[in-house]
């Protein structure tokens, strides 16, 4: 330090100004090099797909490659542990998939020190809110008022992607708040959840408008109700949970993408201005239409709200989730 001042005041005493800013090294223009997203699901599932959608518009606005690294395992927290162990120069992203993000950091099983704190968010990607479907040829219930009564009376068995996720937790608010008996069936993923339901192994089915939206239209299943604020444009002859009468249970299962906490403001926005150029192009948005999934785009306080909302409704069911 003490040389380059010296080198300064040296340069000062025989070179104009203009020429000493000219001899002075410039500061390096973020990013430099390639940039490492690790997706912490497996290659070819939604999330995966969905980001390599997504990339070559970012990597346009960014002028930087975008290298996916899929980190499957933990329900997510093999790829985000990795992600939060890397350090904080802006070459290392991640995306974060709720509420498995969630539910994982806050269960004291795990005692995981890490916290929503603990990352920088960028920027929301897609938010796929939850279903409730039944099988085509049911007749016990039709509706979703009849599906709630018939369930506060009998137990019924109900078909989930994984135990915590969001498919569990809709089930158990709707418990909590309705008096319904649903019983979990926790399966392996979207294929295994389906097949449960069309071939009655289940009576029910909670999972999300992107896993059943084609379904729906042709008649495989039959969707009766979606937990979110308004209908969905993928799905508009299904009526929201609220206008059926059932207020107060709004599931989702969102993915954005975040770095480990400790990027520079000016690597920050650079980030988010180009998720943003990226999130928002004709291209990816139509592609994202046709696979039924809803980008939302969300930055700053905006994104942050959300999974604090999130985070709030996890922590009402602490008892039962047996925390």
């Amino acid at each position: 330090m003490r040389s380059t001042i010296k080198t300064i005041n040296l340069l000062k005493s025989v070179l104009p100004a203009a020429l000493i800013l000219t001899a002075l090294p410039a500061a390096a223009a973020y990013p430099e090099r390639p940039v490492s997203v690790i997706v912490a699901y497996g290659a070819g599932g939604n999330t995966d797909v969905g980001a390599r959608i997504l990339f070559p518009k970012v990597e346009k606005a960014l002028d930087a490659t975008l290298n996916i690294v899929n980190r499957p395992g933990g329900g997510g927290w093999v790829g985000w542990t990795q992600m939060l162990n890397a350090k904080s120069d802006g070459y290392t992203l991640g995306y974060i998939n709720t509420p498995n993000l969630t539910t994982g950091y806050l269960d004291p099983h795990y005692k995981r020190k890490a916290t929503l704190d603990s990352f920088d968010l960028i920027a929301n990607h897609v938010t796929d809110y939850g279903v409730i479907s039944i099988n085509k040829d049911e007749t016990r219930f039709s509706n979703i008022q009849e599906l709630v009564d018939y369930a506060k009376a009998n137990t019924l068995t109900a078909s989930t992607t994984g135990a915590n996720g969001d498919d569990h937790i809709a089930m158990l608010k709707m418990n909590q708040k309705f008096s319904t008996q649903f019983v979990p069936v926790h399966t392996t993923g979207t294929a295994e959840q389906r097949a449960a339901l069309q071939g009655g192994h289940v009576d029910v089915s909670f999972s999300n408008v992107g896993d059943i939206n084609q379904a729906h239209k042709n008649g495989d299943l039959k969707t009766i109700a979606i937990m979110s604020s308004k209908r969905s444009s993928f799905l508009p002859d299904v009526p929201t949970l609220s206008e059926s009468g059932f207020p107060g249970v709004v599931s989702w299962s969102a993915r954005g993408i975040a770095a480990p906490k400790g990027l520079s403001d000016e690597q920050l926005d650079r980030l988010r201005e180009a998720f943003i150029a990226g999130l928002n192009d004709p291209e990816h948005l139509a592609k994202m239409e046709e696979m039924g999934l809803q980008v939302d785009v969300r930055t700053g306080d905006d994104y942050r709200s959300m999974l604090l909302e999130e985070e709030a409704g996890v922590r009402e069911l602490r008892e039962l989730l047996g925390w």
